[in-house]
This record gives structure tokens, sequence and C-alpha cells, in this order.
């Protein structure tokens, strides 16, 4: 993680100053993530900025991402880079009820009780939700073949035959 952010930041404290933050973190550092990709090579450049929205007055944190994942296509099983580049606007919440009042464009954060985020889980959290179900390479072509039964899987005796042969007696 980059040495001007912290590891925990004050929700609060950060809205009324205003602050920004800007981050790089390893793939690897991220714990969560490295079950999903192909492996932990590269890094991620990240910024929070911190504000209150002007005629709502709502507490937020905007997370920027840049990086680019390393995942394997499922069509062709080789490791492709998927480009994850996204703006998240993040309400902060303080109880679950306050989530109605949020602009349609802001996703909620339940801040805890104490008021500390930590930024790397912010970060964390928006890439897993960017790997997508099923990984494909762009421009990669799907796979359609038709495959026929061999002729030593046609000589095979039907396991059902037998059961044929008593529905008849």
């Amino acid at each position: 993680m980059s040495a001007n952010v912290p590891e925990l930041l004050d929700a609060w404290r950060m809205v009324a100053a205003r602050r920004r933050f800007d981050g790089r973190v390893p793939l690897s550092g991220l714990e969560r993530l490295q079950g999903l990709v192909a492996d932990t090579e590269g890094e991620c450049a990240y910024a929070l900025e911190f504000g209150r929205d002007e005629a709502l007055q709502v507490p937020y944190v905007e997370l920027t991402i840049e990086t680019a994942l390393p995942l394997t296509c499922q069509r062709s099983m080789q490791r492709f880079l998927l480009p994850v580049s996204l703006v998240q606007r993040l309400g902060l919440i303080r109880d679950e009820d306050e989530e109605q009042a949020l602009p349609p464009d802001y996703e909620a954060l339940l801040v805890p009780e104490d008021g500390n985020l930590r930024p790397l889980d912010l970060v964390e959290d928006e890439l897993v939700l960017a790997v997508p179900v099923v990984p494909l390479a762009p421009g990669s072509e799907a796979v359609e073949r038709d495959f026929s039964a061999t002729s030593e899987e046609l000589d095979k005796a039907n396991p059902f035959a037998a059961l044929a042969a008593l529905k008849k007696q």
C-alpha cells in the first residue's frame, strides 16, 4: 500500500476535511481477490476522495480504480488481462434506514460505529465485484464442435437393455 494512505481512516473527519488519498497496492496484497484471478502479478492504482454532496448534503467517498486483472479465459483457458477502470461514489450511512435517502447513483456504504474505514477493503470489494462470473477474453471464439460417440462407446451394451427385456415379460 502507498505510504501516504493510512491503514484506517476516520470517515466523518475525512468528509469534513474533504480529503483525497491516492495510492497503489500490489494485487498480491489483496487476499480475497487471489482466488478469483489467474495470478497476482501487477498492481492497482486507486484514489479515495471524501466530500459532501452540494445539493443533498450526503456524505460520500468517491473511489477511482485503474488496474488490469489477470484472468483465465474460460473458452481458451489462456491468461488474459481484463482492464478495470471504474469510478464509484459510495454514500456514507450510519444505519440501514438512511440508504433510502441516497440519490440513485450512489451505492450505500455502512460505516462502522467507530467511523473507521479500511481503504484497501473498499478497493478490494470493488475489484471482487469487477471480476466476471465467466471470464472470456475479448476476441476469443466459442468452441463449437460436434463430439460424436466413438465406435467403442457405440458397441458397449446398453445398461438398461436388461430392464427392457424384463418389461416385455
